[in-house]
């Protein structure tokens, strides 16, 4: 990577707003770029934590399991971090992370990051505030758990994913990752057989499509008309 692409990635990050510029050129001398190649792991739960990554290009799926069960936390696209709470406390993962692209990352150990924030409070302000979006994001999930029942629990998760990997064709929105029946259903806490039967009552409906494995949301008032009739 370049020094000048490196130092317009750390300007333009969210972690980094108010840093000054003379400590961003600090920054890109121990910072350095890993690239994952697509279905490789980033991180297993459990892994010693020491530091951060913010995504450069690609993305990465971040899930939790206990036993053979798996919950899906997220996917995490270009200029988002992951990896934040080993950064703040050393401890060891507390999910999994694998690249469902090839994927770009930034990383940033702690032991040059700690000294950041204690000589430039503002970038220990950001990381609160994508803390506090990351605890919002999972409480909104939460809720949707404890109010919504399954198919509505399901739509709620489509237009998240559209909303973070979505791309607008003449159709509708493309959810640019493809999942599973399998993988949706540990999303939401639903069986792969009602994940299928769900999914073809939509596509019935005209409210969404099936494209190569691909989901596309064309009918998004439908869908919201759906979940909102459900809750």
């Amino acid at each position: 990577m370049t020094s000048s692409r490196k130092s317009r990635l750390l300007t333009n990050s969210v972690l980094l707003r108010g840093v000054p510029e003379e400590e961003l050129r600090k920054i890109e001398s121990f910072i350095r770029l890993d690239t994952i190649r697509k279905g490789r792991i980033v991180f297993r739960k459990g892994d010693a934590g020491r530091g951060m990554m913010m995504v450069v290009s690609g993305r990465v799926k971040i899930t939790s399991s206990a036993g053979q069960n798996e919950a899906f936390l997220g996917v995490f696209g270009p200029g988002e971090i992951l990896g934040e709470i080993a950064l703040l406390d050393g401890g060891p993962r507390t999910a999994d992370a694998v690249a469902v692209e090839d994927t770009e990352l930034l990383v940033l150990d702690r032991r040059d990051f700690l000294p950041l924030i204690q000589r430039h409070p503002a970038a220990f302000l950001s990381l609160i505030e994508v803390l506090c979006a990351r605890i919002r994001s999972d409480t909104e999930m939460v809720e949707d758990f404890l109010s919504l029942d399954l198919p509505a629990r399901l739509g709620r998760a489509l237009l998240r994913l559209a909303e973070r990997t979505g791309a607008t064709q003449t159709r509708g929105v493309r959810i640019t990752i493809r999942f599973s029946q399998r993988e949706l259903g540990r999303m939401v806490g639903m069986t792969r057989e009602s994940i299928n039967k769900q999914l073809k009552n939509w596509r019935d409906r005209k409210i969404i499509e099936m494209d190569d494995g691909f989901i596309v949301i064309v009918d998004e008032d439908a869908l919201v008309e759906d979940i909102e009739r459900r809750a």
